[in-house]
């Protein structure tokens, strides 16, 4: 995925109300257990072979190299309590919002007379749970890292630079050269 995305996902996982299993052992019993017994499809899944799987699973194999450990805690992470994710989302879109903490390029069209040229910007600003929804949902629906930039670029523009409506009526933001973002719920 790109920055949005990957930031709404560690924003989903800050919600976790437990660690995630420590040991590469428990970390494979559990990828075992979500593919329903299927050493074969966790193999798959990794990359490794059906037969390390098994040695993971059994104890024989403790200590992965460091790219399947990266490869195991990246799959587990995705896993990891669904219903717990899915309720911090929901109350995101329905309730608080999602705080978006940023550093990009903002350009503007606007009125003549007036400066558009991009500059970096370090944003910090609440959303409210309407724009977050529409994040959220997009995320969900499979939309793409451009969609979901433009997403986060109008709920920006209208909360941030036309402090609801309130100013700079006819201004479009433009949001590119992400440094960094940062999503919370």
């Amino acid at each position: 995925m790109g920055v949005v995305g990957d930031s709404l996902d560690r924003a989903s996982q800050e919600a976790f109300t437990r660690p995630i299993p420590k040991s590469a052992g428990a970390q494979m019993r559990y990828l075992v257990r979500q593919y329903k017994g299927s050493t074969r499809a966790v193999a798959g899944l990794l990359g490794i072979s059906q037969r390390t799987v098994e040695r993971y699973v059994s104890g024989q194999f403790r200590t992965p190299k460091a790219p399947l450990a990266a490869r195991m805690e990246t799959e587990v992470r995705q896993r990891w309590q669904p219903r717990v994710r899915r309720y911090a989302r929901a109350k995101a879109a329905r309730e608080t919002g999602l705080t978006i903490e940023t550093r990009a390029r903002f350009g503007f069209t606007a009125a003549p007379g007036t400066t558009d040229d991009g500059r970096m910007r370090r944003l910090t600003q609440h959303l409210p749970p309407t724009y977050a929804n529409r994040l959220l949902a997009a995320q969900d629906a499979g939309a793409t890292e451009a969609d979901l930039q433009a997403l986060a670029a109008e709920g920006l523009q209208n909360v941030y630079f036309r402090d609801g409506g309130a100013r700079a009526d006819g201004l479009l933001v433009e949001f590119t050269d992400i440094d960094y973002i940062d999503v919370a719920f």
